[in-house]
């Protein structure tokens, strides 16, 4: 079976399991899962149950599919994504986006906790993305284009929907809540930076930085799909005070974000057009 076959077996599989196709969908990070469990009228499809769909096995990623409503509109949440540092080709890493876009998702909300790069962001702050820079090494579009996705050059020159950006910082300012813009650089980890290349990412033009998210705006772009991405700066990356990582700290930082990540995406998804 090819992949563009198991794609569809997915998405038909989720087609045949809803009572009504989402036309928006979120991607939940580390720590990010809770708002899964904010969906009324939810139907929650364990990856497993999914035909073709790879496992999450990262910490603060649970691994499900759910579908439900905010605020009446059908949306679905992805609780829970495969990184590129799991050993997993990018196909594998971005397998859940490709079988929402052929489900018939119009709009894709990713989100993502990152480290801070750029010295005026806070830690626990919402960074809104303008632009990526890709570290990863990798491109989920290399090799021969399956045209049934998209084009074999799918436009890059903003990969972040300016509507949608605009719309969530008006959303954000009404709601009190203080949304940073900067750009996500993306790696491919599991270890975290040096020093010298956390310098090296502050020259570069990169605001906070991250292993994920990258190679789904990719495909997400290529099936045409609108994008958002959000970020949380769970740690500040400071390279002349640079303290040892503490995964656990990183997680619950998002955790303690996540109710303002929450308002901000259920009014977003309430004013979508």
């Amino acid at each position: 079976m090819s992949y563009y076959d198991q794609v569809r077996a997915a998405a038909d599989t989720i087609r045949g399991k809803v009572r009504e196709v989402p036309e928006i969908a979120i991607v939940l990070g580390s720590g990010l899962g809770d708002f899964a469990d904010t969906l009324e009228d939810a139907v929650s499809m364990p990856y497993g149950d999914l035909p073709h769909w790879p496992a999450s096995k990262v910490i603060g990623h649970d691994g499900r599919l759910v579908v439900g409503t905010v605020r009446g509109r059908t949306i679905a949440a992805l609780s829970g994504r495969c990184h590129l540092y799991e050993g997993h080709d990018l196909g594998t890493v971005t397998f859940g986006v490709r079988a929402l876009g052929l489900l018939g998702v119009g709009t894709l909300i990713l989100t993502n906790a990152a480290g801070g790069v750029n010295t005026s962001f806070s830690q626990g702050a919402l960074m809104v993305i303008d632009d990526h820079i890709n570290l990863t090494g990798h491109n989920p579009l290399v090799g021969p284009n399956e045209d049934r996705f998209g084009p074999r050059f799918p436009d890059m020159s903003a990969p972040y929907d300016p509507v949608l950006r605009s719309l969530a910082r008006a959303i954000a300012l009404d709601l009190g809540i203080t949304l940073r813009e900067g750009v996500y650089a993306a790696v491919p980890g599991p270890n975290l930076e040096t020093r010298a290349e956390y310098r090296m990412l502050r020259t570069m033009g990169a605001d906070v930085v991250g292993m994920s998210t990258v190679p789904e705006v990719i495909v997400a772009r290529h099936q045409g799909m609108r994008t958002l991405g959000i970020s949380i700066v769970t740690d500040q990356c400071l390279p002349d005070a640079l303290e040892p990582a503490d995964i656990a700290r990183i997680i619950e930082t998002a955790g303690r974000a996540e109710p303002h990540l929450t308002r901000l995406t259920t009014h977003l998804v309430e004013r979508l057009s």
